[in-house]
């Protein structure tokens, strides 16, 4: 009973955090419809400003307990600033625009402050003393809970009552819900909404630092504290309800909770009962626990999907240079011939997700789930069995089919942030099963040695791929020609009235994510021959990230826009990864560069389409 109340008080604690930033994410996004991926770097920044100020510049305020709180608000006033900063630059261009793309963005922000964190503070971890006078532990039975915890939880209550009575006891908070319910009225009311949005970001990142800051005397401020809480924020936000504080306050409780117990009872499936919790909840409220149905912000209703080039003879004429080009490069060497292989094997996985949200708008930030499914079955039929590179890539196929069949009914009843989120969500328990059943997976050593391809039919695979990309890409241009790709398309655009014409909604999604999930599948089966080996990393945030970027690099309603996309992304990991250290955070930039200017991706540029123009 002891350890049961022990962890009851540790998961009220962690849930304060939790709220801090689920909080902060959610007044963002009431304010002004985005959802800031990058939110977890706010929190991160926090922590490590705090930690710095502590133990490298100033260590003499770690001796003072007003000096130290003084030193975490310091932190969260970074935050606040440098999030003003980024909603002047980035944020409020993106108003207006399709999820997808606000997500993308904030993630290419992501980027960028990780790489100017890492070059500002160092790679190395921060150790800050122990708060001063919370030093201590009172005596629960025969075990212990810090004093600095029960602070921390106290402090989530007390920023739930200052939001809401701000919120509905003041001008400002007033104000601030009305642009929440209706921006355009207030604005016909002669109230400008961009002070009250500029705010309510820095708020938002207020909060982050200071949940970030909170961290400080609990554990080592480190350059992995964004991703990690950021997505467990999102869990929050999205179980709660999106635009719901209150709905933030409970699922940050729930959540907390259930971290603390799974903890306690299953480490390792810590992270597999968080989204399994997030997954029932919005099985039976489908807009969380508090939250309500969004107004739509921004459609993709009318768009054209670019079917160039339309004659039989140039499509043919271009596959023919590409595949010079491509032998060129095969020619080259090994590490060429490794990184176009990699380039087309990434062809084929992008083309996969863009079939769904091109087509159907139908987003998916957890991909990454029937890729890897279909890379350890390749890998699995062919260490058990002896199976070849055929008949294994077969077994991808049929591994990301059968998960497509198991999952869609679920995932399919959403759409737009919340698809995203159960999706990941997909794609982040896998990964946990993934790490965690070494006898299956080989957990973290992963399953390596495998000889699928050997150097003799090296060139043969190289040209197996260079097929399948291209087939990919035609067989996306005849599926968008379809019935089935004109019904979707009618979906994304009018979806009462396709529902209301008769046509089986449900059914033309689940067959739509069949096909998807297939040739994902079949992605993940040729990542795996061509690399040997297969690491729980497959199923990771970044390989989902991986994907959504080579789509929208390029043109997300582009034919062959995967292709430019890829070869974006491939050239730059490798070549700018090779002689530049911060080679991601520069990608960083060029994807909010391109998501604010071009949105219609590499292939758009100087077109002013439906898609483009509307929000840069």
């Amino acid at each position: 009973m002891v350890a049961i109340a022990i962890a009851l008080l540790d998961g009220l604690s962690y849930a304060s955090t939790l709220f801090l930033m689920a909080a902060g994410l959610t007044l963002i996004f009431g304010v002004t419809r985005i959802v800031n991926f990058a939110h977890g770097s706010f929190f991160m920044l926090g922590a490590l400003f705090s930690a710095h100020w502590l133990v490298d510049w100033f260590p003499s305020w770690s001796e003072s307990a007003w000096l130290y709180g003084a030193a975490m608000l310091l932190g969260a006033a970074c935050s606040a600033a440098l999030g003003g900063l980024a909603e002047w630059l980035l944020l409020r261009r993106l108003y207006g625009a399709p999820e997808l793309y606000q997500l993308v963005a904030t993630f290419g922000l992501s980027l960028a402050l990780h790489d100017s964190m890492r070059w500002l503070f160092g790679p190395a971890e921060v150790f800050a003393p122990r708060f001063p006078g919370l030093k201590g532990a009172i005596e629960i039975g025969d075990g212990y809970f810090p004093e600095y915890q029960i602070l921390t939880m106290a402090l989530g209550p007390l920023v739930w009552l200052g939001l809401h009575l701000a919120l509905h006891h003041t001008l400002w908070g007033v104000r601030l819900r009305a642009a929440t319910a209706d921006r355009g009225m207030l604005s016909a009311l002669g109230v400008d909404a961009k002070p009250l949005m500029l705010l309510a970001v820095v708020v938002g990142c207020a909060l982050a630092g200071l949940g970030g800051a909170l961290q400080v005397p609990r554990e080592p401020a480190h350059l992995q504290m964004d991703l990690n809480t950021g997505v467990e924020t999102f869990v929050v936000v999205v179980t709660g309800g999106l635009g719901s504080i209150g709905g933030a306050f409970l699922a940050a409780v729930l959540i907390g909770v259930v971290h603390s117990a799974g903890t306690l009872l299953f480490p390792q499936a810590t992270l597999v009962f968080v989204f399994v919790t997030m997954g029932l909840v919005l099985a039976f409220r489908p807009h969380g626990l508090l939250g309500k149905a969004l107004t739509p912000q921004a459609q993709e209703q009318g768009i054209r999907f670019r079917l160039w080039p339309l004659k039989t003879s140039h499509f043919i004429g271009a596959c023919a240079a590409g595949a010079v080009l491509l032998g060129l490069a095969y020619g080259a060497g090994d590490y060429w011939q490794s990184l176009v292989s990699e380039g087309l094997i990434l062809v084929i996985a992008g083309v996969s997700l863009q079939s769904m949200m091109a087509l159907g708008a139908l987003v998916s930030f957890g991909h990454a789930a029937f890729f890897g499914v279909g890379a350890y079955a390749a890998a699995w039929v062919h260490l058990a069995w002896g199976w070849g590179l055929l008949p294994a890539l077969l077994a991808s196929i049929a591994a990301g089919g059968l998960l497509a069949v198991l999952v869609g009914g679920v995932l399919l009843r959403r759409s737009g942030v919340y698809l995203a989120m159960l999706s990941l969500a997909l794609a982040q328990v896998l990964w946990a099963v993934a790490s965690q059943w070494i006898s299956v997976s080989g957990g973290d050593n992963g399953l390596i040695g495998l000889q699928l391809v050997d150097d003799a039919s090296r060139g043969a695979f190289f040209a197996l791929l260079l097929v399948l990309a291209l087939a990919s890409i035609a067989a996306l241009r005849r599926f968008a020609r379809s019935n089935l790709g004109s019904a979707l398309q009618a979906l994304r655009d009018a979806p009462l009235r396709t529902a209301a014409s008769g046509l089986p909604v449900q059914a033309i999604k689940r067959r739509v994510l069949l096909h998807s999930a297939m040739l994902a599948g079949l992605a993940g089966g040729l990542f795996v021959a061509h690399k040997g080996s297969v690491f729980p990393s497959v199923l990771s945030v970044s390989t989902s990230v991986d994907f959504l970027m080579v789509v929208l690099l390029g043109g997300l309603h582009q034919l062959w826009g995967t292709l430019a996309g890829a070869l974006v992304l491939v050239l730059a990991g490798s070549e700018l990864g090779r002689s530049f250290d911060y080679w991601r955070g520069a990608l960083g930039l060029l994807v909010m560069l391109i998501m604010v200017w071009a949105p219609s991706g590499i292939l758009g540029l100087g077109r002013r389409d439906a898609q483009g123009g509307s929000h840069g």
